[in-house]
């Protein structure tokens, strides 16, 4: 059995989680002190993806980024192409999994007493350390949720990347593409294993963030 797709799979999923993090945590903090109107438009931008069909995400990707395109032409002069590449995928996937993360950590942000960072600056602490020790930590279940939805959804995604680095056993296969592949080829005992698979790395992901969930309830009533 080829393990390649779970192994690509992962790597996508893993390395867009953490782009993703940092992307998403940015534009949620600083989106969470803008103006009500200036807020809900960039809110409609940065959720689009989220309400688009994956396709149609895949679509302008590869508008954008095609080889015969303005763009993709000048990526492809320095060695980046995001067309029919694994690392296209990771692309795809910050995409589609962008907008949960920074819809989550928007809501955590907005949800925290302000008053704690104001107690803070009083008392000569950096906005970075009020950022790092005092925002991140009291938002910390909704950074979570936001970062394991993001995981899962890049685990998970096929149409954008189906569209922008297709199927090619051994280079661009990621279990969402097998699974389809397998299906269309007749080979559904494969395809079942895949689902299985994928099935199983969502179930450890959601269980162990209960277990942390549950390990930070008990800290805070001790």
């Amino acid at each position: 059995m080829d393990f390649y797709p779970l192994y690509n799979s992962l790597r996508i999923a893993a390395i867009s989680c953490v782009i993703v993090f940092f992307l998403g945590i940015a534009a949620a903090y600083y989106a969470a002190r803008l103006p009500r109107a200036v807020k809900g438009i960039l809110d409609v931008v940065l959720t689009l993806p989220m309400v688009l069909p994956p396709t149609v995400c895949g679509y302008f990707l590869i508008l954008l980024f095609g080889v015969k395109r303005p763009l993709g032409m000048l990526l492809s002069k320095v060695g980046i192409k995001f067309v029919m590449t694994w690392y296209g995928g990771i692309l795809a996937a910050v995409v589609v999994a962008f907008p949960l993360m920074y819809r989550t950590a928007r809501g955590a942000f907005e949800s925290f007493d302000e008053n704690l960072a104001y107690a803070g600056q009083t008392l000569g602490l950096s906005n970075r350390y009020i950022f790092w020790r005092i925002r991140m930590p009291a938002c910390r279940q909704g950074i979570l949720a936001g970062t394991v939805l993001a995981f899962a959804r890049a685990l998970g995604e096929y149409g954008a990347t189906s569209m922008l680095i297709g199927y090619t056993p051994g280079r661009t296969a990621t279990i969402a593409t097998t699974v389809y592949q397998l299906w269309r080829t007749n080979d559904e005992a494969g395809a079942f294993v895949w689902v299985m698979i994928n099935l199983l790395i969502s179930t450890v992901v959601l269980l162990a963030v209960n277990l942390l969930e549950d390990k930070q309830r008990r800290a805070v009533r001790r």
